[in-house]
């Protein structure tokens, strides 16, 4: 049997025991666009987070579209929280969504999906048909600035 003082501790104050694991496929940009004022968002940051938790490895940013009007560029926010996907500077995904870990969950999810199931090709971006070719150029810029 084991000695177990050569054990690591799970102890509160011992370090974690276990190592994040690594993400296995392609690593996303996720990024939430709110606002300071809106209680939607306040409410919204603890399910970010938790998010950041469920799916770790990718690139989280929460982007306050006032305090960081610079990097939000020309986005025009018109529903809080508003969500941008995006891969290697690609949007997969840009618009807003129900405030609910679940739902952004399955939405990262099936992005890595598509981005995994075509590996090495140009994926189109996935923007609302009803959004306007200025917040798709805005939405590519932000996504190109990650990036980098």
């Amino acid at each position: 049997m084991p000695d177990t003082d050569d054990l690591p501790s799970c102890a509160p104050a011992a370090a974690p025991c276990a190592a994040p694991q690594p993400v296995v496929g392609p690593v996303l940009d996720i990024v939430c666009l709110c606002a300071a004022w809106c209680g939607t968002c306040r409410d919204y940051e603890a399910t970010f987070a938790a998010l950041q938790s469920a799916l770790p490895g990718h690139r989280y940013r929460w982007i306050d579209i006032e305090d960081e009007a610079d990097l939000a560029g020309d986005i025009d926010v018109e529903t809080f929280p508003t969500l941008m996907l995006a891969h290697r500077g690609r949007v997969l995904f840009a618009g807003p969504v129900l405030p609910r870990l679940g739902d952004a969950q399955r939405l990262v999810e099936v992005q890595l999906q598509a981005v995994a199931a075509a590996p090495g090709r140009i994926i189109m971006p996935a923007v609302p048909a009803n959004l306007p070719a200025d917040q798709a150029q805005a939405y590519a810029e932000l996504a190109a600035s990650l990036a980098e």
